[in-house]
């Protein structure tokens, strides 16, 4: 008795750690920041808590067009991305066809893509001479929208895409046998299943709209500025700490409030479900039904509809503007072809335009994110570790439930207000005689912390797929909880470990929010390189922009092809 009270004790104590050091993390380099920038903004001239700001804000008619502008861009965003997502998803993980897997990873990269090569991509796009600049749409409202879906179709493709991969079909097809249409099947069998993802991908794409900074920034400027662009001003160019700190408490507001109704959804919609291998599940892609007269009484497949509208957000949303950035980068001054703008790259830019050159912000890149994913692979490993757990008591199951709410945060507070958090807090974390704002740490950590609720939600449907009755069995024989997870959970968490890798590393690498605030000029990452070109005049430093745009976009394409490859077709979910 005494020696399973021992062990009882000891697990407790491991789990104990597992959970605290993820939240002590979090604390520190997240819920910190954030606090001590919003308090500030609330201390009156004589230390006193001073809220009058909220009145002033909000009797601003201009802070009222920009929580409009803000939540109409995400809703938006958000339906657009979910109406052109869902078929991507079918066709993508329910139909077979030879380049599937090439096809997932290019629609991929747009989402890792850094938010300032997709402004620069779609500038390109649709400016004066663009392949679709007679549409007109440069500088607009809808050219932000339409970027934005962009962005996040793939966010819908995955997280739709990695249940309905494995959901049992013989259900949908026991509903047509008895006389149902397709779409009356669709809709009252397969719908009600796929709705926790639907609403889970919602919810991101809903986060990922409402705080886009760096597209935003780039098509639109000030005319259509967001909460998240409006802190950033009041921040960087009037130290206006007051305003910036109830515009954060707003995004919070927003943040928190789309997390639970996205929570509140998903868990009305939950249910238990029939899940099959993938490959089982899947059939090949039906585009054409031949009649019994031969092929020219045939009639359109069933797969013909949502086949041909992924065709058309591949080719032209996702392939136009990327196809297009390589192509513009190859113009010289003059009107000429050739690669003077990637030589160009090995220079600070025209009047000495950067500090660095691109190749040398290539570097720093590459460094800082791969410090950066370290961290986020460990901190969210744990946190998916802790969280895949099954307690037995309800207050356990909240505590849990509260965990997974409380690592996603990173994902909707404004990362503008973290980086500047950063520099205001962390000069002396913990007491530790360390300045992190000088140290060369400052920038990783503001990219783990960013890329950490990305590797939990990799990692975690692996995880939560896991039978305890294998753990239970394996501690019932005597293993010890390292020496379970060593042979149960570990062998099947290393399934989603590459892709979680690859995506805390293409987000880290091309991270611009925080990053702009806390990286010195010496140190400059690509994201800010390419933004500082952006702003600047002159021929040549336009062209070395789209260069190192290219650059960047193909570092992250090359990392979420690795990052396939090594997923390959396993179960588990995405985002």
């Amino acid at each position: 008795m005494l020696g399973g009270g021992w062990s009882r004790a000891r697990r407790g104590l491991l789990w104990g750690v597992a959970a605290a050091v993820p939240l002590v993390f979090l604390g520190v380099f997240f819920a910190w920041p954030v606090v001590a920038l919003v308090a500030r903004g609330f201390v009156g001239p004589e230390g006193g808590l001073d809220l009058s700001g909220f009145a002033e804000v909000f009797s601003d008619p201009r802070t009222w067009r920009i929580v409009r502008l803000t939540l109409w861009q995400a809703v938006l965003g958000t339906t657009f991305s979910l109406l052109l997502g869902v078929p991507g998803a079918y066709v993508l993980y329910r139909c077979r066809f030879r380049g599937r897997r090439v096809l997932r990873a290019l629609v991929t990269v747009p989402f890792v893509l850094p938010t300032v090569v997709v402004g620069v991509a779609f500038r390109t796009l649709l400016v004066e001479g663009g392949p679709l600049g007679f549409l007109r749409l440069d500088g607009t409202f809808a050219a932000i929208v339409v970027a934005l879906v962009f962005f996040n179709y793939s966010v819908v493709v995955r997280t739709v895409g990695g249940l309905w991969e494995h959901l049992d079909p013989r259900a949908e097809q026991a509903a047509r046998a008895l006389g149902a249409t397709p779409w009356r099947a669709f809709r009252t069998v397969t719908l009600p299943a796929l709705a926790p993802a639907i609403a889970s991908a919602a919810s991101i794409v809903f986060l990922f709209c409402a705080t886009a900074f760096g597209v935003v920034l780039v098509l639109g400027g000030i005319r259509y500025g967001t909460i998240e662009t409006e802190i950033w001003i009041q921040t960087t160019q009037f130290l206006d700490l007051r305003t910036a700190a109830v515009l954060s408490v707003v995004q919070l507001v927003v943040v928190v409030a789309a997390l639970a109704v996205a929570n509140r959804t998903r868990a009305k919609r939950e249910r238990a479900l029939t899940l099959t291998a993938a490959s089982s599940a899947a059939h090949p892609l039906r585009l054409w039904q031949r009649g019994s007269g031969g092929p020219a009484s045939g009639r359109p497949g069933g797969d013909l509809l949502p086949a041909a509208l992924t065709a058309v957000v591949v080719v032209v949303l996702v392939g136009l503007p990327l196809a297009t950035l390589v192509v513009r980068s190859l113009r010289v001054p003059g009107g000429g072809w050739g690669l003077d703008n990637y030589a160009n790259l090995g220079t600070t830019g025209g009047r000495n335009a950067l500090s660095v050159t691109v190749w040398e912000a290539a570097g720093n890149s590459l460094r800082t994110a791969a410090l950066a994913t370290l961290l986020a692979v460990v901190i969210g490993g744990l946190v998916a570790l802790v969280v895949s757990r099954r307690p037995r008591s309800r207050t356990g199951r909240r505590a849990i439930g509260a965990l997974d709410s409380l690592f996603m945060l990173p994902l909707g507070v404004s990362a503008v207000t973290v980086g500047f958090g950063f520099l205001i807090t962390l000069d002396r974390p913990l007491g530790l005689d360390v300045d992190l704002r000088t140290s060369g740490l400052l920038v990783p950590i503001a990219q783990a912390v960013v890329a950490i609720p990305l590797v939990v939600r990799t990692v975690l449907p692996t995880l939560r797929a896991i039978d305890p009755r294998l753990r239970e069995a394996a501690a019932t024989l005597g293993a010890a909880p390292g020496r379970v997870f060593r042979s149960v959970d570990g062998p099947i968490a290393a399934r989603s470990l590459g892709l979680a890798v690859g995506f805390a590393f293409a987000v880290s690498l091309g991270e611009f929010g925080a990053t702009s605030f806390l990286a010195r000029p010496d140190t400059a990452t690509l994201p800010v390189v390419i933004f500082r070109l952006v702003g600047r005049p002159g021929a040549e430093n336009q062209g070395m922009a789209l260069a190192a745009s290219v650059v960047l976009a193909l570092l992250t394409a090359v990392v979420m092809l690795l990052a396939e490859r090594l997923r390959g077709d396993r179960p588990g979910g995405e985002f």
